[in-house]
């Protein structure tokens, strides 16, 4: 009997320690569930987009809450760039597409439209920043041509709105994260009211006669406007080619007759045809303005979006005999981690 009551206990003891004890398979699914799970939740959505500074506006919004890529490198000629083969796969990775329409990527749109995850959204800033009678036509951009001036960002409530629709759309895709992202475009917006204050103000140094631009490219079209100053014409023809000989001739009567004294180039457009012009008006020849090259490298305080409109209210008012003292110690970090 002491026997039989023994084989009794512990066959009872088996089989509960055999319910109590979870199958190794069962053990392994569910630990990779959860670190699945906390994979999915730790992942950074991928956002890509094109220029530099609407990619570092971009960043500013989404903080350390998103991964964005360029495509286009800075110091490149953001109208003829054309996609790597590489770029397909990340397109092909984004959760978010952001460019800035307006027909300046179409090359990069086209690549986007054939290579995005079903269901991902390609977000066109310029369109939803300004209407068609608003847009402007000029020497770099004629209206037979049919394209506007696409560099809205230049002009900082532009770029606010550009945070402003790139704050609504991290929201949609990443609830979980939109306190963060408004919060954050919070903090944006203040800074850019500063900027457009110290811009003003800078500008109103330079003697009103001298509040005139001269570029080789026409990316100030919508700066212009907004600041009193002038835009009296752009160097290269809307084709991207060197003016001609005429256009030159032309270019230095205007010069002397309006007694312009300084010209501006760029670093991404190179021409020899600017020394020429500037030497034969008597004007001052600058080539360091820039609308889609952040100044200094990755990381460095001023490379920021902030960065590049202080550095070109700095050269231009020095050029056209001002005073950059309102904006000249302006805080130009970005005002996220990146």
């Amino acid at each position: 009997m002491k026997h039989l009551v023994h084989h009794l206990s512990t066959a009872i003891f088996m089989l509960l320690l055999a319910a109590c004890t979870v199958p190794a398979a069962t053990q392994t699914s569910t630990s990779a569930s959860s670190q699945q799970a906390s994979s999915a939740e730790d992942r950074k959505l991928q956002v890509v987009t094109t220029v530099s500074p609407i990619a570092n506006i971009v960043a500013n919004i989404g903080g350390d809450h998103i991964d964005v890529i360029g495509i286009v490198p800075e110091g490149v000629n953001s109208h003829t760039f054309e996609p790597a083969p590489s770029d397909a796969r990340r397109l092909a990775d984004a959760d978010l597409i952001i460019v800035n329409g307006l027909d300046l990527e179409e090359p990069t749109i086209r690549m986007a439209e054939a290579n995005k995850r079903d269901g991902v959204e390609i977000l066109s800033l310029g369109e939803q920043t300004v209407s068609p009678n608003e847009y402007v036509f000029d020497f770099s951009f004629p209206v037979e041509a049919g394209s506007p001036n696409p560099h809205l960002w230049m002009n900082p409530l532009y770029a606010l709105r550009y945070a402003e629709l790139t704050r609504d759309a991290l929201s949609e895709l990443d609830p979980a994260n939109a306190a963060d992202y408004v919060a954050n475009y919070g903090a944006f917006s203040m800074r850019i009211q500063a900027l457009d204050k110290a811009i003003q103000e800078t500008i109103s140094t330079i003697p009103e006669e001298n509040r005139r631009l001269l570029t080789y490219h026409d990316s100030f079209a919508y700066f212009a406007p907004r600041y009193g100053m002038t835009v009296i014409g752009a160097i290269q023809p809307a084709d991207f080619s060197e003016p001609s000989a005429r256009d030159v001739a032309d270019l230095i009567t205007q010069l002397r007759d309006q007694q312009i004294p300084a010209i501006f180039g760029s670093e991404v457009f190179p021409s020899p045809v600017l020394d020429q012009i500037s030497r034969e008006a008597g004007a001052i020849f600058i080539d360091t303005l820039s609308d889609d090259d952040l100044p200094g490298e990755p990381g460095d305080p001023d490379h920021s979006y902030f960065g590049m409109m202080v550095e070109n209210v700095v050269t231009m008012t020095n050029a056209l005999g001002g005073d950059p003292s309102p904006i000249i110690d302006f805080d130009t970090s970005n005002v996220t981690e990146m």
